[in-house]
């Protein structure tokens, strides 16, 4: 058996449903670097705060943090703290349940299909990811 693998990175904004995302063959520092200047070019004149897991692309010491950015660790085992975990749980349900694809190619194609209706819908987006402890503090 033979396995192969595609990387979704994924931004989102709760507060009003935009979504960044890219998807590449790995999931490294390069990448992640990519990504984030990816991000940066998307939302020019705003200060970008993204929020990372642990994952060891994002603990590098070669990420570069792009200026107008935060990055912001969750602790270890906090997925529920993170909003693009809500995007990995849609997808897997509407898009990706209950099929069988003939090929890599053909699951990547769903996953860009699932990531650009995401990106049309920003109402649904800001509904699926939006928590009160995270946009409304005081």
């Amino acid at each position: 058996m033979v396995r192969e693998y595609t990387y979704a990175f994924a931004a989102v904004s709760p507060a009003d449903g935009r979504l960044d995302w890219m998807l590449s063959a790995k999931s490294d520092t390069l990448n992640m670097n990519a990504f984030l200047l990816h991000v940066r070019r998307r939302h020019p004149a705003e200060f970008v705060v993204v929020v990372l897991d642990g994952a060891p692309s994002h603990r590098s010491g070669d990420l570069r943090t792009p200026q107008n950015m935060a990055l912001l660790r969750l602790p270890p085992y906090s997925p529920e703290l993170n909003s693009a975990e809500m995007l990995w749980d849609h997808l897997r349900e509407k898009k990706f349940a209950n099929r069988v694809f003939d090929s890599l190619g053909a699951a990547i194609a769903q996953a860009a299909t699932g990531l650009h209706d995401l990106e049309a819908d920003p109402e649904a987006l800001r509904k699926m990811t939006q928590r009160d402890w995270l946009c409304h503090s005081s």
